[in-house]
C-alpha cells in the first residue's frame, strides 16, 4: 500500500519509483509524504536512516528530481513521472523569451543565468554572487528561486557544506541548484516528446493504478488537469 511506512532509504527509492510522485511534507488527502511514511524520532538525525538527508540524495543519485514545483511545494518526483510532469509545466519558448514576455521576473532570470553557467552552485554563493547577499534582499532572492522552481527550470541537486569554517564551528548544509536541462542529461532522463494532453493523459493513466481519487482529484488540479 502507498502509506505504508518506510525505513530505510532503499525502502524510500522503492516507494517513488512505485508511485512516482511523493511530496516532502502532506500535500495531498489520504496521499502520502516522505515524513507521513518515516519514523519523526528518525528526523534530523544525522544518521542513515534520516530522512532529511534523504530528500538530496535521491536528487544526487538520479532516482527523483527534487524541487518546489507542486503548489510551490517541495516534492520528489521519479526520474519515470518527471519528463511527463516537465512537459505539463515547463514553458517551451527560451528564458529569455519568457523574460520579455512578461512571464519571468528579473531576480528569477539574474539567478537562472548564474545557475546554468555555474551548474550545481550553492545557495550561499549564488546569493553572494546574484547580488542578494544583504538581508533585505533574501525575499527576492527566496522568491526567484521558488519561481524558477514552480516552472520546473531548476531544481535541487544537492547539498554543500560551508567553507572555510574553523574547527568546532557548525553551520547548516546548503541546497545546490542546477537547471533542470543540465539534471535530466546528466542523469540520462530523456523529455517527454509527445504533446501536454499526451502528457497528462499518461500521467493520470500511472496515478490511477494506486491513488485514492480524492487525492488524485488534488494532484490533478494542482496540475492544471481537466
Amino acid at each position: 500500500m502507498i502509506n505504508d511506512p518506510i525505513i530505510t532509504y532503499e525502502e524510500a527509492v522503492q516507494r517513488i519509483q512505485s508511485i512516482g510522485i511523493l511530496p516532502l511534507a502532506p500535500l495531498f488527502p489520504e496521499y502520502p509524504s516522505l515524513s507521513s511514511l518515516t519514523p519523526e524520532e528518525n528526523w534530523h538525525k544525522d544518521t542513515s536512516l534520516d530522512p532529511w538527508l534523504w530528500r538530496t540524495r535521491f536528487a544526487e543519485e538520479g532516482i527523483a528530481a527534487y524541487g518546489k514545483c507542486i503548489k510551490k511545494k517541495a516534492v520528489l518526483i521519479s526520474r519515470d513521472y518527471f519528463p511527463l510532469v516537465h512537459r505539463m509545466i515547463a514553458n517551451q519558448t527560451s528564458i529569455h523569451e519568457q523574460y520579455d514576455a512578461g512571464l519571468l521576473s528579473r531576480e528569477a532570470l539574474k539567478l537562472y543565468e548564474k545557475i546554468s553557467g555555474q551548474e550545481g552552485i550553492d545557495g550561499r554563493a549564488l546569493r553572494a554572487q546574484t547580488g542578494f547577499a544583504a538581508k533585505e534582499d533574501k525575499k527576492s532572492f527566496d522568491q526567484g528561486l521558488l519561481e524558477l522552481q514552480s516552472k520546473t527550470l531548476i531544481l535541487i541537486s544537492g547539498t554543500k557544506e560551508k567553507e572555510g569554517l574553523e574547527e568546532g564551528q557548525v553551520a547548516w548544509n546548503s541546497s545546490a541548484y542546477e537547471t533542470t536541462e543540465h539534471w535530466m542529461k546528466r542523469h540520462g532522463v530523456k523529455p517527454f516528446e509527445g504533446s501536454i494532453a499526451e502528457a497528462q493523459a499518461s500521467l493520470v493513466s500511472k496515478l490511477e493504478e494506486h491513488t485514492p481519487p480524492i487525492a488524485l482529484t488534488k494532484i490533478k488540479k494542482a496540475l492544471g488537469i481537466q
